[in-house]
């Protein structure tokens, strides 16, 4: 088997794991496992545990993401599409969240406009070559290719989340 067979065979093994949007039971199992690692500090620096308030249970809910770094900025990219239920969950909490990658960082997560995201889906593939399956758009290709997907395909800026208190206003 050649390199573009293994690599071709890696694609479709990816897409079933997240048929119609959602991870399959072995998706799952891998999600946990990557949970783990990248909460205890394991793994790059870039593969992070999100941890967003659950809309409809209100429990914490966590899975392992890529941050991608573009012009001194970190973003997550939402690779199965606007309707995933991370997605949703960041937008009823209002974009609060919490990163763990070794430690805890309290985060408010922006929606980028779609207009301004085919740059830093370029970044995230680069970064996240298992994501690639999904957003079917060549690393290196232009970007209006990037911009093609851009409104499918979520982008969120992340900020330190400071209480009201520590803004610099003084009140």
């Amino acid at each position: 088997m050649g390199r573009d067979d293994s690599a071709g065979l890696l694609h479709r093994l990816d897409r079933w794991m997240y048929r119609r949007g959602r991870p399959n039971r072995l998706a799952r199992v891998m999600n946990r496992q990557t949970v783990l690692a990248a909460s205890a500090g394991l793994g790059p620096r870039r593969l992070v545990t999100l941890e967003v308030t659950g809309r409809r249970s209100g429990r914490r809910v966590s899975l392992p993401l890529v941050v991608a770094d573009h012009e001194g900025e970190r973003y997550l990219v939402a690779m199965l599409g606007r309707d995933v239920n991370w997605v949703r969950n960041v937008r009823a909490a209002g974009g609060r969240a919490v990163l763990r990658h070794g430690r805890s960082e309290a985060v408010r997560l922006e929606e980028v406009g779609v207009h301004d995201r085919a740059p830093v889906l370029r970044r995230y593939l680069a970064l996240a070559p298992g994501a690639r399956p999904h957003l079917r758009v060549d690393p290196n290709a232009p970007l209006a290719d990037f911009e093609r997907i851009a409104e499918q395909t979520p982008v969120f800026r992340i900020r330190p989340d400071r209480p009201e208190h520590e803004d610099g206003s003084g009140s």
